[in-house]
């Protein structure tokens, strides 16, 4: 009974279980980059068709072919130079569907394939957990990042998708910040693999035709009301202010071009201010001008070389006013009253000559003073803001510096009347 099957079976034709063969050029994980993919190789080549991979990959090949002449026709292709040097023969499972491209021409023609979208793809790790690790942390810099699979298997951090034009003019500026790794490169979708975290596009708007940057001193005082910029107000470009700039550019993300950027920087100081209600204070007992939140003070006393706004509305807020006759000497003796009346805790020190500024802060309230000798006058101010806002207390801050000066003699400089003559 063996021997009769072994019979039967050699009688049977061998293209009976012979499996066709292909040879494999590549492999897409978008189908519509596939397609595309296998029209631009059936220019090239005949009998190209198109597979489904494990994975939910696309395979671009040639055939069906037998074994043999899979392997003759590799061979001619190869040394040729009309094949990549990896392409390799396969013989895909039984039942895999050949699609021959000239079939999926026609919906091609029909159904516009989408345009690639661009990514900022940053690093890549081996390990999942390291890679999850890492976009935590890049999450707290960039809240829209995401996550990819790239074709080997890694997983790819990225930023996206974003305008080409955008990418390529921020990549280096972000480098620089060290906010991304230096190799970070443009790269598309189809490229990347299949979403594992999905992102956002992240605000990097496209470049802007460049704008002339504003006078340096205003600059200087924008970055400072920023927080960027903790130097002297002088118009001169230097290192500090140039980073000061990088680090607006980099924060708010407005522009890349420094002109641009400091403009936007400037037209939200002003919509801040409206905001707050800053108005400008004339206080008639220190003869004093002074930009302040005059919805959150209200005008207290003045007593001697003193001027005192309280809080308004339970605001928390205070501003002291100081200006008298002197120097150096009753600068400093100003401001040791501030610190002895316990408006600045625990003061952090700056003296120079003809200017102090202190800060300090408590549980309760942030406290700051500055002062100038001016004109033959010790005077400046003193801010009280709650611990609760240090934010908006540095902006105030940079108002209340930029801003204050003379309109007119303190009342309490008023001169004594001259002696009455016999």
């Amino acid at each position: 009974m063996r021997r009769l099957a072994v019979m039967v079976l050699a009688a049977l034709p061998a293209a009976g279980w012979a499996q066709d063969a292909v040879i494999r050029i590549e492999a897409k994980r978008d189908p519509a980059a596939a397609q595309a993919a296998a029209l631009e190789w059936a220019g090239r080549l005949e009998d190209v068709v198109l597979l489904s991979l494990p994975g939910g990959w696309t395979g671009i090949a040639v055939g069906p072919l037998d074994r043999a002449e899979a392997e003759d026709r590799l061979s001619q292709l190869r040394a040729a130079g009309q094949l990549p040097a990896d392409s390799f023969v396969s013989v895909p499972p039984q039942g895999t569907a050949l699609t021959p491209v000239a079939e999926g021409a026609a919906t091609a023609a029909t159904e516009p394939v989408p345009e690639p979208e661009t990514y900022l793809r940053l690093e890549a790790f081996a390990d999942r957990a390291e890679a999850d690790a890492a976009l935590t942390r890049l999450r707290r810099i960039f809240p829209a990042a995401g996550m990819w699979q790239l074709p080997d298997g890694w997983f790819a951090l990225t930023l996206g998708p974003v305008d080409p034009a955008a990418g390529q003019a921020w990549l280096p500026v972000l480098a620089r910040a060290d906010m991304i790794p230096d190799d970070a490169m443009l790269t598309t979708d189809a490229d990347l693999g299949q979403v594992v975290e999905a992102g956002q596009a992240p605000r990097l708007p496209a470049p802007d035709a460049p704008q002339p940057l504003p006078p340096l001193e205003e600059v200087q005082r924008a970055l400072r009301w920023a927080g960027h910029y903790p130097g002297e107000i002088d118009g001169t470009d230097g290192p500090m202010t140039r980073a000061a700039i990088q680090a607006e550019i980099v924060g708010a993300r407005a522009s890349t071009d420094p002109g641009t950027a400091m403009r936007a920087l400037m037209q939200r100081r002003a919509d801040w201010r409206e905001e707050m209600g800053l108005r400008t204070l004339q206080d008639d007992a220190t003869g004093l001008s002074v930009t302040a939140p005059m919805s959150a003070l209200a005008f207290d006393r003045a007593e001697r070389a003193l001027s005192i706004y309280g809080p308004q509305d339970e605001s928390g807020a205070a501003l002291i006013l100081f200006s008298q006759p002197g120097g150096q000497q009753e600068l400093l003796d100003l401001t040791g009253l501030v610190t002895a009346l316990g408006w600045v805790p625990r003061p952090e020190r700056r003296v120079e000559r003809g200017h102090v500024s202190l800060s300090g802060e408590n549980e309760n309230h942030i406290g700051a003073a500055e002062g100038w000798v001016r004109d033959g006058r010790a005077e400046g101010f003193v801010l009280i803001w709650p611990a609760s806002d240090p934010s908006t207390q540095a902006q105030i801050l940079a108002e209340l510096s930029d801003s204050l000066s003379r309109h007119a003699p303190g009342m309490n400089e008023a001169e004594p009347p001259a002696p009455a003559m016999p």
